[in-house]
């Protein structure tokens, strides 16, 4: 199959941006976002050409480095999948695919599509954590959690803070990613001890640094972890909560 790539190229932070033409031959169905890139990059450094810088990992759906943007839609075609799965399918001969970084104010171009997602470690170090003392495995079965409770905990503690979720939203909220960092903590008995301070911390760095949620459900049709859109609504939640109980820790 042979397609036709229209992908950014930027050398660098400062310096301006341009889409430029690949045409690729070669090309399988089954063949993911990242192996086209990939195969381009094999057929740009035989010609001596600077390859396209794109961040990828695990390539398995689980650290949430290969954000960008695939025919205009952070991850790629189909809904929840990161593009290391999305897969290029029964495309036409000599289809164009466009390829740009994750598009978001909050997500500066680094060098091609690579962007810096830093912003998003604001809201994980003002409360994507647990500081209380939480015991030794063993103190883990003294403690029983309800089957139910254990189990939405690890749905909201799926995400895998890949950024999409704030490039797909017109507003730039993090307001998913932000609720399933609050949220999961929130529901165990031991992270719960600092429920109050967390809550607070965490709406006071979304103010900041994030736009507002506006309802238009972007967010949860590209979440690679398919973190359910309630989620967006618990940040809110938590922030009444310690309003509504200022002894809460």
């Amino acid at each position: 199959m042979r397609l036709k790539l229209k992908v950014w190229r930027q050398s660098g932070p400062q310096l301006r941006g341009r889409f430029e033409k690949y045409e690729l031959d070669g090309c399988d169905s089954r063949m993911s976002v990242l192996e086209l890139l990939d195969h381009l990059n094999e057929m740009l450094t035989s010609q001596g050409k600077a390859p396209v810088a794109f961040e990828s990992d695990c390539r398995e759906g689980i650290c949430g480095a290969c954000g960008l943007t695939v025919d205009g839609r952070p991850h790629g075609w189909r809904d929840n999948l990161p593009a290391c799965h999305q897969r290029v399918g029964k495309r036409r001969d000599g289809a164009v695919i466009t390829l740009e970084p994750l598009r978001s104010g909050l997500y500066p171009v680094v060098r091609d599509l690579v962007v810096d997602r830093g912003v998003l470690d604001e809201v994980t170090l003002a409360g994507g954590f647990a500081s209380v003392d939480t015991g030794l495995a063993p103190d883990a079965d003294t403690l029983p959690v309800p089957h139910d409770v254990a189990e939405a905990a690890l749905d909201l503690a799926a995400c895998i803070g890949c950024g999409a979720c704030v490039a797909a939203c017109p507003n730039g909220s993090a307001a998913l990613y932000a609720g399933a960092r609050v949220a999961h903590l929130a529901s165990l008995p031991i992270p719960s001890l600092e429920r109050g301070r967390r809550a607070r911390a965490v709406a006071a760095a979304v103010d900041q640094w994030f736009g507002a949620c506006s309802g238009y459900r972007e967010c949860a049709r590209v979440c690679p972890a398919g973190v359910d859109l309630g989620a967006t609504a618990l940040v809110a939640k938590e922030r009444w909560g310690a309003a509504l109980h200022p002894a809460r820790t």
